[in-house]
C-alpha cells in the first residue's frame, strides 16, 4: 500500500491538499450521519478534481483549484480534448472521470443540498452515492497516478480515511483499545460504519464468545435505549443518532486519538 504521505505527491500541493482535505470531510461527515455537509463537499471535492483533470489532459496543472462557469460544459469539454494513448488512464481523465463528477456535481446542486427547491432533502441515500463517487474518483486518480491495481489503490483510499480508534484488514476490524467495554466497540464500530452491519460481523470484530449474551447483554438493552437499531428478524444492527451523539461525546471526545 502507498504511504499515505505520498499518495498523489505528483500532484502539485496547491492542488493535491485541498483534493484529500475535501475527500476526508465526505467520509468524516458520512460517518458521522451529517448528509448534507457530507454532500456539500462532495462540491468542493468535484471542483478540485476538474482542476487536475484540465492539468493531466493539458500537461500544465494550475497552481490551485478553480471553479469553471459551467461544470457541466466544462466536463464535457474534456471529453473533446485530443486522445494520447501514452498517457497513462487517458481515457478515464478525458472520459470516466468527468462523466462521474457530473453525477456528483448534479447531487450537490440540485437535490436540496446546495440550493433550496431541490427534489428531496439531504439524505442517506444521496450521502452514500456522493461518499461512493468520490472514494472512486480518488482511486482512481491513485490507480492511474501510481500505477497501481485497483485493489491497492481503493487501500490507499481507505487508509487515509480509517478511524484512528479502528484498524480495518480485509473483512475485519479492531478497536484498538483494548480496555474499552464491549458494549462501546460496539457503538464505535457501528459509529464507523453507516448503515446495517450484520450481527455476526459484529460479534466478530469486538470478540465476543457467546451470540445470544452478546444479544441479551448488548444489543437487546442498546436498541431498548435507542442507541442503536436491532432488527432480531434480520439479526442486524445500525447505530442511532443517540448512538451517534454518545459515541462523539463519551467515547471519542475522551479518549487521545
Amino acid at each position: 500500500m502507498i504511504d499515505k504521505a505520498n499518495v498523489l505527491s505528483g500532484i502539485p500541493a496547491g492542488l493535491r491538499d485541498p483534493l484529500l482535505a475535501a475527500f476526508r470531510e465526505v467520509a468524516r461527515n458520512y460517518a458521522e450521519h451529517r448528509w448534507e455537509p457530507s454532500e456539500l463537499n462532495g462540491g468542493k471535492f468535484c471542483e478540485v478534481v476538474y482542476s487536475i483533470l484540465t492539468g493531466a489532459t493539458s500537461g500544465s496543472f494550475p497552481a490551485s483549484p478553480s471553479k469553471p462557469s459551467n461544470m457541466v460544459q466544462a466536463c464535457r469539454d474534456l471529453e473533446t480534448s485530443p486522445a494520447n494513448s501514452a498517457r497513462p488512464g487517458d481515457r478515464s481523465l478525458r472520459i470516466l472521470i468527468p462523466r462521474v463528477l457530473l453525477a456528483l456535481y448534479e447531487i450537490r446542486n440540485n437535490r436540496g443540498v446546495g440550493h433550496v427547491g431541490g427534489d428531496v432533502n439531504p439524505n442517506f441515500l444521496d450521502a452514500t452515492a456522493v461518499y461512493g463517487m468520490s472514494s472512486w474518483v480518488l482511486a482512481e486518480l491513485i490507480r492511474i497516478f501510481h500505477a497501481v491495481s485497483t485493489q491497492e489503490a481503493q487501500e490507499s483510499v481507505d487508509a487515509l480515511i480509517e478511524h484512528p480508534l479502528i484498524w480495518e484488514f480485509e473483512d475485519m476490524r479492531r478497536v484498538l483499545a483494548p480496555k474499552m467495554t464491549k458494549g462501546d466497540q460496539a457503538l464505535l464500530l457501528l459509529h464507523a460504519k453507516p448503515g446495517w452491519v450484520i450481527e455476526k460481523d459484529l460479534l466478530k470484530w469486538v470478540e465476543y464468545s457467546n451470540s445470544k449474551v452478546f444479544r441479551d447483554e448488548i444489543l437487546k438493552p442498546f436498541h431498548k435505549s435507542r442507541l442503536l437499531e436491532y432488527d432480531e428478524a434480520q439479526h442486524r444492527a445500525r447505530i442511532s443518532p443517540l448512538g451517534v451523539k454518545d459515541v462523539e461525546e463519551r467515547i471519542i471526545q475522551t479518549r487521545p486519538l
